[in-house]
């Protein structure tokens, strides 16, 4: 029996997460999860948001569908509206607290990626429309942006993502994407040994499937959040500076200072990068990582100054 996935990111009152799955895989970000007959369905919850704005771009980039439950209308909350829009998150629910005035969250979310999104009125309404949910499939080679990697006694290294292109099957050969320094130049290959989903033993598994991949090749040490296992050409790495078009957002008013590093949200890495506007309106941004950098060409990328004392989401571009 093939393995149906459905992926959501809980923003606003976290609190829902419990009440819709089992709490899982927990750093600065839970996971939880819950498997009916056909189908595993995983919540993302960023835990440490809104101390850091990291998490919330890192746990934005988890899921396929979102689940917005608004508590107060606030700078945080515009931030989140902010990482889901400019991720790209275009189907998903509302629900918010009585104190919440309806029609100013809907004039939030007006043009941007959340407008059309459901507005609920309890959680068992949520349960039942997420029941009618399909899994988001995107063809193309295998790409699994690492989310969580650890040692694991008798069994090795065991790397948690997400499948978002392609599939993968037992004994693939994948490239880890940057190559770890302790690896010689050149691209360091993984062999997947075993698939897990929801802890059960599968032969394979396809976009957007969540999975524990059981591999050899890397230690644990040698894997960092949002490495990314790949098909060979997949995706590519940084080599110097990148361009990419380039949007700033209306809500952050300050200027973008080409002496000053900021952090870079591309996927689920976060990258500190120096920036400089160009083009004639600004509308293009050139990007110097710090650290080699995976990307796809027009893959979305967010530019972030987390010591902002407003919003810590600047704008959004994406790669040339």
């Amino acid at each position: 029996m093939v393995l149906n996935s459905v992926n959501f990111v809980v923003f606003g009152d976290p609190a829902i997460a419990a009440e819709l799955g089992k709490k899982g895989t927990s750093t600065d970000i839970a996971i939880y999860d819950r498997k009916t007959s056909d189908t595993v369905f995983t919540w993302t919850v960023p835990l440490t948001f809104p101390d850091k704005i990291q998490p919330l771009m890192q746990a934005a980039n988890i899921g396929e569908y979102a689940i917005l439950n608004v508590a107060k209308l606030d700078r945080f909350l515009g931030e989140q509206i902010l990482a889901l829009d400019y991720v790209g998150i275009k189907d998903g629910f509302v629900l918010h607290s009585y104190e919440v005035d309806r029609e100013k969250l809907r004039a939030l979310l007006k043009n941007t990626s959340l407008a059309g999104y459901q507005f609920l009125d309890s959680v068992d309404q949520l349960k039942m429309e997420m029941s009618k949910l399909q899994p988001k499939k995107t063809e193309g080679p295998a790409l699994i942006p690492v989310d969580h990697a650890f040692d694991v006694k008798g069994v090795g290294t065991v790397i948690l993502g997400v499948v978002k292109q392609g599939s993968i099957k037992v004994y693939d050969e994948l490239d880890l994407l940057p190559s770890p320094s302790s690896s010689p130049a050149g691209k360091k290959k993984v062999l997947v040994k075993s698939i897990q989903m929801h802890d059960d033993p599968v032969e394979g598994a396809s976009s957007p499937a969540r999975v524990g991949l059981a591999v050899k090749g890397v230690s644990a040490a040698d894997v960092s959040r949002g490495d990314v296992l790949c098909a060979p050409g997949a995706a590519q790495v940084s080599q110097g500076t990148l361009s990419a078009r380039f949007a700033k957002s209306p809500f952050f008013k300050g200027d973008i200072a080409e002496n000053q590093t900021y952090m870079l949200s591309v996927g689920m890495q976060i990258r500190p990068v120096k920036v400089r506007l160009a083009g004639g309106g600004g509308d293009s941004l050139e990007i110097t990582p710090e650290k080699p950098l995976v990307y796809l060409p027009g893959q979305p990328c967010v530019l972030l100054k987390p010591d902002s004392p407003t919003t810590r989401i600047i704008g959004k571009g994406t790669f040339a």
